[in-house]
C-alpha cells in the first residue's frame, strides 16, 4: 500500500509572528487604507469629493452638517468618511486667510481672526454692540438654562425688561422651550444653535466665560445675519 502524503503542516511560528504584528494607526481623523477602501468602493473620486464639499461650503453662509454634506455627494458615505475628507480640505487651507471650522451644526469657512482689521476696512459700520445687562442675561441662560425670567432676576438682582430678551430672541442666540409646572407656568429660556454657530463653538462646553463671551460676540459681528 502506498504512503498517503501527509497534510501540510501549520507553520505556527509564522502564523504567529502574523498574528502578534500590528500596526499602530495614526490618530483619527486621517485617511487610513481602510477609509480610503471604503471611499473607493462607493466609486467616487476622492479628490471630486472634496472639491465638491469645498465648493458648497465656499458658496453657503450656513455650515454644512454631515448629512447634508452625505447627500451632496450623491453616494453612501459613513460619516468617519466625510470627517476625513473634510480634514483633508481643511489641511489645503492650512496656510491661507481663511480656515474651515467645525461648529455645532456642522463646518464652514470663515476668515482667520488676524484678518478680521483687513476685512473691516470694506464695510467700516461696527457691528452692534451689547449692554452689560444683555450680556449678563445671554450667559446667565446659557449657564443655567433651562431658566425662567424670574431665575435671572433672582441671580442679578434686579430686574430684567422685555426688550432685553426679545433682542436675544431677536438674534436666535435664546428661545422658549416650554414651561415651568408652576404656579403662572412662567416660560423656560435656554440658548440655541445659532449661539454657539455664532460663536464658532461646537458645544455648550466650550461656553467661554462672560467677559470672554462679549469678546467673541464683537467678533463673531453680524455674521448671522
Amino acid at each position: 500500500m502506498s504512503e498517503q502524503p501527509m497534510p501540510p503542516q501549520k507553520n505556527e511560528e509564522a502564523e504567529e509572528v502574523l498574528t502578534d504584528e500590528t500596526v499602530e494607526s495614526p490618530s483619527f481623523p486621517v485617511l487610513t487604507e481602510e477609509v480610503a477602501g471604503e471611499l473607493a468602493a462607493v466609486n467616487m473620486d476622492m479628490a471630486q469629493l472634496r472639491r465638491i464639499f469645498e465648493a458648497a461650503l465656499l458658496t453657503t453662509q450656513e455650515p454644512l452638517s454631515p448629512a447634508e454634506l452625505k447627500r451632496l455627494s450623491g453616494v453612501a458615505l459613513e460619516t468617519r468618511q466625510v470627517e476625513v475628507l473634510m480634514q483633508e480640505l481643511g489641511e489645503k487651507y492650512a496656510d491661507s486667510g481663511i480656515e474651515l471650522t467645525r461648529v455645532s451644526s456642522g463646518w464652514r469657512f470663515r476668515a482667520r481672526p488676524e484678518m478680521q482689521q483687513f476685512l473691516d476696512r470694506l464695510n467700516p459700520e461696527k457691528p452692534p454692540r451689547y449692554s452689560r445687562a444683555v450680556m449678563e442675561t445671554l450667559a446667565i441662560i446659557a449657564y443655567r438654562q433651562p431658566v425662567t425670567r424670574g431665575d435671572i432676576e433672582d441671580i442679578r438682582g434686579v430686574a430684567v425688561s422685555s426688550q432685553i430678551l426679545k433682542t436675544l430672541e431677536g438674534r436666535s442666540w435664546i428661545e422658549v422651550i416650554g414651561t415651568r409646572d408652576t404656579p403662572g407656568k412662567p416660560a423656560l429660556y435656554a440658548t440655541t444653535q445659532q449661539l454657539l454657530d455664532d460663536l464658532n463653538l461646537r458645544s455648550l462646553g466650550e461656553l467661554p466665560a462672560l467677559e470672554e463671551m462679549g469678546s467673541l460676540i464683537d467678533q463673531s459681528g453680524d455674521r448671522s445675519n
